[in-house]
């Protein structure tokens, strides 16, 4: 959010370091900006939650078309060109700049629910965090809603093999999450991935990662408890959680 203004309320029912920075929307409004991709202002004026503009188009004018090939490192290069901004919503997908969906007020309160509940239960030998991009290849830099690996290897070094559990809320982009970014995942190791879906809270699990996708696909319903194989001190009932 270019030129805005420091010194915004900061509503108490979100995680601390999920804020990124405050100001005003120009409208003589004062609002609060959440991580971009959880994707909430708060207007303390209006006393209700909004969602920033999108500052860029797409477009699928070359559907099916051949397409120029960007690297993770092309990629910081036109950032650090300014060509892009680092806080444009996108990920590169096998190459391709794929936009994220715009993220609703479901959406947003699935996934404060959710980093309250694992941010409690966290044991000191595992990290996650929110919209962490993880490098899984020089042409695939996605950033899921939730990431967890073990603590000792740092981000800039973690693989697919050695992530924990990927986690993505699908509202919009229930159809990508499922196809698209599920076999990239299993292409590349990652050894459980789960798409809630921010509206029924069903959950899809994804495990035994191969190059043709995962072996094992089940779905599970709100009231059963999710378990991660890796990590199953951050187990979570989402029919527990306030999202009723």
């Amino acid at each position: 959010m270019p030129g805005v203004k420091r010194g915004a309320i900061v509503p108490q029912l979100y995680h601390p370091w999920l804020i990124r920075r405050g100001g005003s929307d120009g409208g003589g409004r004062v609002i609060t900006a959440i991580h971009r991709r959880i994707g909430l202002c708060y207007d303390d004026v209006m006393n209700e939650y909004v969602h920033p503009r999108s500052v860029r188009n797409s477009t699928q004018a070359a559907e099916g078309l051949p397409r120029w090939r960007w690297t993770v490192a092309d990629i910081r290069k036109a950032i650090e060109a300014g060509i892009l901004d680092s806080d444009d919503p996108f990920e590169l997908i096998g190459g391709e700049i794929v936009p994220m969906a715009a993220k609703g007020n479901r959406h947003s309160r699935v996934c404060a629910e959710l980093m309250m509940h694992w941010g409690g239960k966290r044991p000191g030998h595992i990290k996650f965090g929110a919209e962490a991009p993880i490098e899984l290849s020089e042409v695939d830099w996605p950033e899921p809603d939730f990431l967890f690996h073990p603590a000792a290897i740092t981000l800039d070094v973690l693989t697919g093999t050695s992530v924990s559990l990927i986690v993505e809320v699908s509202d919009s982009s229930v159809y990508k999450d499922l196809n698209l970014k599920a076999s990239r995942y299993a292409q590349f190791g990652v050894r459980e991935y789960w798409v809630i879906n921010a509206r029924s809270l069903r959950t899809t699990v994804h495990k035994l990662p191969a190059a043709d996708g995962f072996g094992s696909i089940t779905e599970r319903s709100p009231s059963e408890m999710l378990v991660p194989e890796l990590v199953p001190d951050m187990s979570v009932r989402l029919s527990d959680l306030d999202l009723a």
